[in-house]
């Protein structure tokens, strides 16, 4: 049974940091693309970095660039997003999807599993 499972989330202060961890199961994270994306209240869930099975080649959305790092840990199934020098606009629940095909993309509607997400919120 394929499963994502994210942990990590929770408030911090403006200009701290979280990692956020998607645990994988059912198969292994370096055979499909990882997808990390948020939903803030009212708005459409966007995509903030995703991770490619083919080359390990990485992307990440303007508003991230230079803060979010993504990584993936084979031998713990693992993949994680380092968030830095977090920002109120931040805050959002943020999901960990997969995509079968191995190209990561930035479109949600090309993943196929997901997780339930964890809450990150970014508040003094």
């Amino acid at each position: 049974q394929v499963q994502l499972v994210e942990s990590g989330g929770g408030l911090v202060q403006p200009g701290g940091s979280l990692r956020l961890s998607c645990a994988a199961s059912g198969f292994t994270p370096n055979a499909v693309a990882i997808g990390w994306f948020r939903q803030a209240p009212g708005k459409e869930r966007e995509g903030v970095s995703c991770i490619s099975s083919r080359d390990g080649s990485t992307d990440y959305a303007d508003s991230v660039k230079g803060r979010f790092t993504i990584s993936r840990d084979n031998a713990k199934n693992t993949v994680y997003l380092q968030m830095n020098s977090l920002k109120p606009e931040d805050t959002a629940v943020y999901y960990c999807a997969a995509r079968a095909s191995g190209a990561g993309s930035s479109n949600p509607q090309r993943y196929d599993y997901w997780g339930q997400g964890t809450q990150v919120t970014v508040s003094s």
